[in-house]
């Protein structure tokens, strides 16, 4: 796997040493042995995890800032915040999930991995940012929400002049439109869209930048589930 991950990632201009490699081999082996008991993706073959979590997570890498402080708001298994650590160690990365037994196994692969400078909590999004408003450099997310939703629980942790960063598949253009409004009520601004393709599984990938330019008001992001199911439109 090691030889397998060095050749494709240097294809999309990254450049792994042999410990970062063995890091990856092992979070696939635990990603996968755990994922027996805890269901963590649904995603297991060895050429799939490789291109659809591991490449994924890392390809906007190059538009986080030096020793940039990250949240990952909906982690799950931990993509994409830890294979951005692992490539990126000068990082400070934080994970949020809402299940307790995705931060178990994030935990345990922070620990297995050696990793430092990155933690895992177990708490709602709109829970987390109670103590944690404007924090952070970065907040990223590869969760399955539309922008509205998504900007609503990403740019209240993000610090003014900080960045989201969604990755998104297809059909971004309409997602931007609907979102134009949670945007700029949030306090954000976008920044791109980067457009990549990774070309052995025939995928489009987009990276919606969003700069944060002003405070986001006190109320957000609201609780009872309302992002998802009342979002500013």
């Amino acid at each position: 796997m090691k030889e397998k991950l060095k050749k494709i990632f240097e294809k999309y201009k990254i450049l792994l040493n042999e410990n970062q490699l063995l890091q990856f081999e092992k979070y696939y082996q635990f990603l996968v042995e755990e994922n027996k008991k805890y269901n963590l993706t649904s995603i297991t073959d060895e050429e799939d995890v490789v291109f659809k979590h591991f490449l994924d997570s890392v390809l906007p890498e190059k538009y986080i800032t030096s020793n940039a402080s990250c949240i990952d708001v909906g982690t799950g298994a931990g993509f994409p915040a830890i294979p951005l650590k692992i490539v990126r160690p000068d990082l400070f990365v934080c994970m949020v999930d809402s299940l307790q037994k995705r931060v178990n196994f994030l935990n345990q692969t922070i620990n297995m991995l050696g990793l430092k400078n990155i933690e895992a909590h177990h708490a709602r999004a709109e829970d987390f940012a109670v103590k944690n408003r404007e924090k952070f450099d970065f907040a990223l997310s590869r969760a399955v929400a539309q922008v509205p939703t998504l900007s609503e629980y990403l740019l209240p942790f993000v610090k003014i002049g900080g960045k989201v960063i969604m990755y998104k598949s297809q059909k971004v253009e309409e997602e931007l439109c609907s979102g134009e409004k949670a945007i700029k009520v949030l306090g954000g601004k976008v920044e791109d869209v980067i457009k990549m393709r990774i070309d052995e599984i025939d995928a489009e990938r987009n990276f919606i930048i969003i700069k944060k330019v002003q405070n986001t008001p006190q109320k957000y992001p609201r609780g009872k589930n309302l992002p998802k199911t009342k979002p500013i439109l």
